[in-house]
């Protein structure tokens, strides 16, 4: 008995490694799935095979070993089919919202954005581009301050980066990066006829931001980071720019939930082996929705603690997963963009919230890299901003945007301490 469970144990064990074998070769879940499926039929037909050898003293043939494999490997398809294979739950399809239009990219995909013109006889030459964080979580609509802006004088777009809210999902995952995220930006400035752009870039739109200035410097008249992501990941290895640590409640018992559950772990472990195994199996459609839910369980972390809870319906702008898996481990790998940086003298607003959970270092290092950039301190509000201090946030983005001098801090510590 001993021996048949041992073998029970080493089937398991020998099909989940082929499978994580086979899936990073082939990404094709029949293939990867059968697999795992003929090593358990074959390693638990092995063993118990030889545990009726040893136990019967007699040769048996191997008809009961065969059926014992067969039954045991059908026993562990229809316990992981309920377990594994159960599509996550898809966002109900929702018609495009008026206003929402298409800009189409020489590879075929499309990009979604919302535009609003100036409501001034004389037009700023320079557009506003707001930049979604995430990456892979568009807002909807138009962004806050839009008609202010407008009103002196800007053209604003916003924008949903490739892979994420109504843009193209592409086939290939990995094709995914920052670079492709660099490029897009750039397709944008000339679907929009303009020689330069004003950036706004809020959490990773922030980084975003930075990486296009790095490659584009003659391209931004002027850039603003709102809350902004790391510059460079591997300039404060240490730190960790997440908030999800701080969930409670029922809050945290859903993520756990959702974070937890085999089917998402089994993706997480494709992800690993091969991405495009991963998005075979689990596809965009059901991987955004859950997305979704893990983002509405965290939609108060962007406040101040003890603030006002997350007010108002949640859009619908689908997440994007694999582009924020994907994005994310690229952003790990590129090469460090401070050195170029340093020699871009184009002005730069960079907002800190008071409650922000970036760390402050990762937030400063946009001020001591950029030669002229100005950073404000902004209480009482969190990452998001203009949650709980738009109008702060609308003062700063005009005074920078019309060249007036702002107050800087200039510290080295965190002006919240």
């Amino acid at each position: 008995m001993l021996v048949i469970v041992l073998g029970v144990v080493a089937g398991l064990a020998a099909g989940g490694l082929m499978i994580a074998l086979a899936a990073s070769v082939v990404p094709l879940p029949v293939v990867f799935l059968g697999a795992g499926a003929v090593t358990l039929l074959v390693v638990s037909a092995l063993v118990v095979r030889l545990a009726l050898v040893v136990g019967g003293g007699r040769r048996r043939g191997w008809r009961p070993a065969l059926v014992s494999g067969v039954a045991w490997t059908l026993l562990v398809g229809v316990a992981f089919g309920l377990l594994f294979l159960r599509p996550f739950p898809e966002m109900a399809h929702q018609p495009v919202p008026a206003g929402v239009r298409f800009w189409k990219l020489d590879d075929g995909s499309r990009l979604a954005y919302v535009a609003s013109p100036a409501t001034t006889a004389v037009r700023k030459p320079t557009p506003v581009v707001f930049l979604h964080g995430g990456p892979g979580t568009p807002g909807e609509g138009l962004p806050f301050g839009t008609a202010e802006l407008n009103a002196a004088g800007y053209d604003v777009y916003s924008y949903d980066q490739i892979g994420a809210g109504r843009s193209t999902r592409l086939d290939d995952v990995t094709g995914y990066t920052v670079a492709r995220n660099v490029a897009d930006l750039e397709a944008v400035r000339k679907q929009v006829g303009a020689d330069q752009m004003v950036l706004i870039g809020q959490s990773w739109g922030g980084s975003l931001a930075a990486q296009y200035l790095a490659a584009h410097p003659d391209r931004v008249a002027k850039v603003a980071f709102t809350s902004p992501g790391e510059i460079w990941p591997e300039a404060h290895p240490d730190t960790e720019v997440s908030p999800w640590g701080e969930l409670t409640g029922a809050n945290r018992e859903r993520y756990d939930e959702l974070v937890s559950s085999p089917r998402f772990l089994l993706q997480a472990l494709l992800l690993s082996s091969n991405p495009q195994a991963a998005h075979r199996l689990v596809g965009d459609a059901e991987s955004d929705a859950r997305m979704h839910e893990i983002a509405v369980t965290g939609r108060d972390l962007g406040g101040c603690p003890g603030g006002p809870p997350g007010e108002g319906e949640v859009h619908q702008n689908p997440q994007g997963f694999y582009t924020n898996q994907l994005t994310n481990a690229d952003f790990d790998t590129i090469a460090d963009p401070r050195p170029v940086l340093r020699e871009i003298r184009t002005p730069a607003l960079v907002l800190r919230a008071e409650c922000d959970y970036v760390p402050w270092i990762d937030t400063r290092e946009y001020r001591d890299t950029l030669p002229e950039a100005t950073l404000v301190y902004v209480p009482g509000a969190g990452h998001g901003i203009t949650g709980e201090a738009g109008p702060a946030y609308l003062r700063a983005i005009l005074a920078f945007l019309d060249g007036d001098r702002l107050a800087g801090y200039t510290g080295a510590g965190d002006p919240a301490r």
